[in-house]
């Protein structure tokens, strides 16, 4: 008679195997239990996603925010090349008075005025000549506005 274990070439594995077997299936049940743990975990994939959404407005924010800005300059420059050489004049003028009355009131304020007063205007005007550009704009542009409305009023 011949016992199964005849036919067979292999042998009984031996403890040391056995416990690398047990080790190596210990390992990956870990990994298994951890990955199944990772998305039961509802609480941190919310914020990942928070993250995400809130990393992709801030790139769509700022692609909208230059390309309002390329809009902007490109009407101030249709608005410039349409206006008559008249009405720019009168309004380099009227900034030239504005800019003529700014300073004697100016003068007259500075003479008057206490000097801790004096000292946070002066820091004021430092921020506003370190924006010249802009508000001079903004100025001429409002200038602009009121000669062509008080213009159509006359029509």
């Amino acid at each position: 008679m011949s016992t199964p274990s005849q036919g067979r070439e292999e042998a009984a594995p031996t403890p040391e195997e056995l416990r690398e077997q047990a080790e190596h299936t210990r390992d990956r049940l870990g990994q298994t239990v951890e990955a199944l743990a990772a998305k039961a975990d509802v609480k941190a994939q919310a914020k990942e996603k928070a993250a995400e959404i809130k990393e992709q407005a801030g790139e769509k924010a700022a692609l909208v925010t230059d390309q309002l800005r390329e809009k902007a300059a490109h009407a101030a420059e249709l608005v410039k090349e349409k206006t008559p050489d008249p009405v720019l004049d009168k309004a380099a003028q009227a900034v030239a008075q504005v800019r003529d009355s700014a300073a004697r009131a100016g003068q007259l304020a500075a003479e008057k005025t206490p000097e801790p007063v004096r000292e946070r205007a002066e820091s004021a005007a430092t921020i506003a000549r370190a924006n010249r550009t802009p508000l001079l704009a903004a100025a001429a542009a409002f200038v602009v506005i009121l000669l062509l409305r008080r213009g159509r009023r006359r029509r």
